[in-house]
């Protein structure tokens, strides 16, 4: 399910950081009820050691500018925020906070919410093509001979970014459904020139892509994909997707 939010500043003008991923993760906790909040921040939905919160979101959608030496982005008039999950609770229980309270905080910043368009998109064959609406982030981490570790980012049209986007999907179809997924190979093609996008998340810094990918495989774990996200880090506002073309 897809929650299409309709915002616009509470003044003339919304000032967030340049990288506010973390103001809108906690600001969609803040609206969820307090035992499922806790549940998803604590725990999540497990599969061996692995653990989901099953919810992603997009980037802030509308019109804005830069101002480099504050290192802010400042958006005008009306704005679009997409959260997406497969979960049912959590996008009902957001719908109705936000409905209930009217506005969302955004740290220092208010936005007032002017509509929600609830969307569930389907895929209903083994192909479908979407539009990342936040970027892709794909990686594994490798333990260096000397000590520690590093981090290898993958990019649409690697074999390992395939590889692990499906070892992905079929990991949170397991830890959503307790069940084992569905056999088919899963493949992904980029269509166009995938864009680099670096995100600072609490000092970190991430390596994603934005594009328009084709999917090919099993449908409910391309379901799986449209709900809860492509790749990593779902959670942090990163592998939102909107279905562009369903090919029947």
């Amino acid at each position: 399910m897809h929650l299409n939010i309709c915002l616009r500043p509470s003044k003339e003008i919304l000032r967030l950081p340049m990288h506010y991923n973390r103001l809108i993760q906690a600001a969609i906790y803040t609206n969820l009820g307090s035992d499922l909040a806790e549940f998803l921040h604590g725990r999540g939905f497990t599969a061996g050691r692995r653990s989901f919160k099953l919810f992603t979101f997009s980037r802030m959608m509308g019109e804005y500018r830069l101002d480099k030496a504050k290192n802010e982005i400042i958006f005008f008039k009306e704005l679009k925020l997409v959260v997406s999950s497969p979960l049912l609770q959590f996008c009902t229980s957001l719908l109705n906070h936000l409905l209930t309270s009217g506005v969302i905080y955004l740290g220092e910043e208010i936005a007032e919410i002017t509509g929600i368009n609830v969307e569930t998109p389907k895929v209903v064959t083994e192909e479908a093509e979407i539009r990342m609406l936040s970027p892709v982030v794909v990686y594994s981490t490798f333990l260096k001979p000397e000590g520690g570790k590093y981090t290898c980012y993958f990019q649409p049209g690697e074999g390992e970014f395939t590889r692990l986007i499906e070892s992905n999907l079929r990991k949170k179809y397991e830890a959503f459904y307790q069940r084992t997924p569905p056999a088919g190979e899963v493949k992904i093609r980029a269509i166009g020139r995938p864009k680099f996008n670096l995100v600072m998340y609490k000092d970190t810094p991430i390596k994603g892509y934005t594009c328009r990918l084709k999917l090919t495989g099993p449908p409910d774990l391309l379901q799986m994909g449209v709900d809860a996200g492509l790749g990593s880090k779902g959670s942090q506002g990163f592998g939102c997707v909107e279905m562009v073309r369903k090919i029947i």
